[in-house]
């Protein structure tokens, strides 16, 4: 079935988390995947609404809705709140953070201290709310992992799949710096496999047409 005219939801890029006010912990995702998806998916006839992270990627596009965030807590907000609304399709490729300082300071911690130690706790995992949210919505989740085997890789890929009842996961990993992900289906299938970004896109776009 064709994308033209159904309302697709994409998250991409990294979250902060703040150790103080001037400082945060981030990651070094830098949404390409996700504003690769959005541009094709708009090019297709979507209507598409962009949750888009802090990165260095610029995206200029008046016929894609983009809310920008930051924080983890300013994503969790206003993913939730998205999640709720009448989404055909939620491509999650935002990388978001899975730690946070229990405790952050109100005001800038001093830089001549020898010693500083940051009590981390989980963030609550997002994908886990899309599903009971809304059912219906074909959910396409990733999955990073490294110095892993292919076949491990898949299993941990599959293991999301199931606990977030997605529809698909893409296992994706770098090895000797080369990218390479696979497509992963709810039989554990790889449905298609790419060594490049664009062409994942383009692939990734192509398999859920065939599923919706």
């Amino acid at each position: 079935m064709s994308l033209k005219k159904k309302k697709i939801l994409i998250t991409a890029g990294p979250t902060w988390v703040a150790i103080d006010k001037v400082r945060v912990i981030s990651n070094i995702a830098s949404g390409k995947t996700g504003l690769l998806l959005a541009r094709q998916a708009k090019k297709l006839g979507a209507d598409v609404t962009l949750l888009m992270g802090p990165t260095e990627n610029s995206f200029s596009n008046n016929c894609i809705k983009v809310k920008p965030f930051k924080y983890f807590d300013d994503f969790k907000d206003l993913f939730t709140k998205e999640i709720n609304k009448n989404y055909a399709v939620l491509i999650h490729s935002a990388a978001v953070s899975d730690y946070q300082p229990k405790e952050s300071s109100s005001d800038k911690i001093r830089s001549d201290l020898k010693r500083l130690s940051l009590d981390l706790v989980l963030t609550p995992k997002l994908a886990d709310r899309v599903k009971k949210k809304n059912p219906n919505v074909f959910l396409v989740l990733f999955k990073l992992e490294l110095n892993v085997s292919k076949s491990a890789l898949i299993d941990r890929a599959f293991g999301l799949l199931k606990n977030t009842k997605a529809d698909l996961v893409i296992a994706n990993t770098f090895k000797d710096n080369h990218y390479r992900a696979y497509i992963v289906d709810k039989n554990k299938k790889i449905i298609g496999q790419a060594t490049d970004k664009n062409r994942l896109t383009r692939l990734l776009i192509r398999r859920i047409e065939e599923r919706i």
